[in-house]
């Protein structure tokens, strides 16, 4: 198979910061689909792909530890989606990143059922909301109606929360979490790992019994015996007894054992791929991440936990677009910013003055999402990506 292709011969010019696409799992169904993106990608003048290789707990490449996602099923076992990809990005001179949905494990929509996805091996490590925490409290986890019950509310609730969460609290959870990508960076070499969905669903996550059991140990040696002893006396009848007396620390624990596991996915990324890029997708305002999601990227940037920020700043109003990234760029302790863009919303002339407005603020570069949508966006004048071209090119030059 590789050794009949070529790839595209379109020249490319010198580049200059980062012209990324998001590609979604779905565009990895086939060679020919993986041929049209690395095609799209030259002839748009882009130079990075940031290819999504795991959407919810399954592996779109030949993972060792997750299984294998349900839409390769009529591809051959010798498929590999993301192998195939690599190899024929790089011949055409484009820069591959993987991207990795983090926590975001499943659809409450269709429960995953193989004997080797994570949330039939372990629902014990699922994020529960605090409305849940006495009900679950009740139930093992291995009882057929606490996945179910989880997801049933988790429905109810697909306004704000995208389906079922691990939870980066319990210790064996984030040892998972490594090991799924460390698999992934033994085999492929990528240019860069790009975390999503590295937060929780809501501020009202995570009230599992495994991560109230661990804020309890975590509080032990700062509490005396008679209150420890009132407190496992209340835990009885209300499991979130020890957080409600910790608010603050209930917070921050919160955020520190997320934070832990950015710094592990970093510590791994530079042992296995010196030289490749950690880079996350955010919420825009760091205020709001933080308060809203627990993710507290300033804090990690601020850290040096993270090589890139890449604000997901999907407004339609320039002016509204332009306040994400001025409030990105300024919370990114001097580190590079890729302006994310949903470009799936706007027109051609739209995303024009979008790119214009990063151009301005001269970020280090630019992701739109989503190559997918964008696939369909057609007219007699030609495709997106091409009629886009000349505004993406000058996104680094100055203005």
């Amino acid at each position: 198979m590789l050794g009949t292709w070529r790839p595209p011969t379109h020249a490319q010019p010198d580049d200059v910061g980062v012209r990324g696409l998001w590609v979604l799992r779905s565009t990895l169904s086939s060679p020919a689909r993986i041929d049209e993106v690395i095609q799209s990608a030259v002839d748009g003048g882009f130079n990075t792909l940031l290819v999504q290789v795991r959407g919810r707990g399954d592996a779109y490449y030949n993972s060792r530890i997750d299984p294998r996602a349900d839409e390769l099923r009529t591809q051959p076992a010798g498929f590999d989606p993301f192998g195939l990809t690599v190899a024929r990005a790089h011949a055409a001179g484009l820069k591959v990143h993987a991207w990795f949905n983090v926590n975001l494990v499943a659809s409450a929509t269709t429960v995953p059922r193989a004997p080797d996805h994570i949330v039939v091996r372990h629902p014990d490590w699922l994020m529960v909301p605090r409305a849940l925490a006495g009900p679950l409290a009740r139930l093992s986890p291995r009882s057929p109606g606490y996945v179910s019950q989880l997801a049933r509310w988790t429905r109810s609730h697909s306004a704000t929360v995208e389906g079922l969460f691990l939870s980066p609290i319990p210790e064996a959870s984030q040892e998972y979490t490594l090991s799924v990508v460390r698999d992934l960076l033994d085999q492929y070499p990528v240019d860069g790992l790009h975390l999503d969905y590295i937060r929780y669903p809501t501020a009202d996550f995570d009230y599992s019994a495994a991560a109230l059991e661990a804020f309890r140990v975590d509080r032990l040696t700062d509490v005396v015996p008679a209150e420890r002893e009132r407190l496992d006396r209340l835990v009885r009848t209300d499991p979130t007894a020890w957080t409600r007396a910790f608010p603050d620390q209930w917070e921050s624990f919160r955020h520190a054992r997320l934070a832990l596991l950015v710094e592990r996915l970093r510590t791994l990324l530079l042992e296995t791929r010196p030289g490749a890029v950690l880079s996350a997708a955010v919420v825009p305002v760091a205020a709001d991440a933080r308060r809203l999601k627990l993710q507290d990227w300033s804090a990690w940037a601020e850290r040096g936990l993270l090589d890139v920020i890449c604000p997901m700043a999907y407004a339609i109003d320039v002016r509204d677009y332009a306040r994400q990234i001025d409030d990105a760029v300024a919370a990114s302790h001097g580190r590079p910013v890729w302006a994310g863009l949903g470009a799936w919303r706007l027109t051609v002339p739209q995303t024009t003055e979008h790119l214009r407005a990063a151009r301005r603020r001269q970020v280090a570069g630019i992701v739109l999402f989503s190559y997918d949508s964008l696939q369909a966006s057609t007219s007699p004048r030609g495709s997106y990506f091409t009629r886009l071209r000349p505004a993406l090119l000058a996104i680094h030059n100055r203005p």
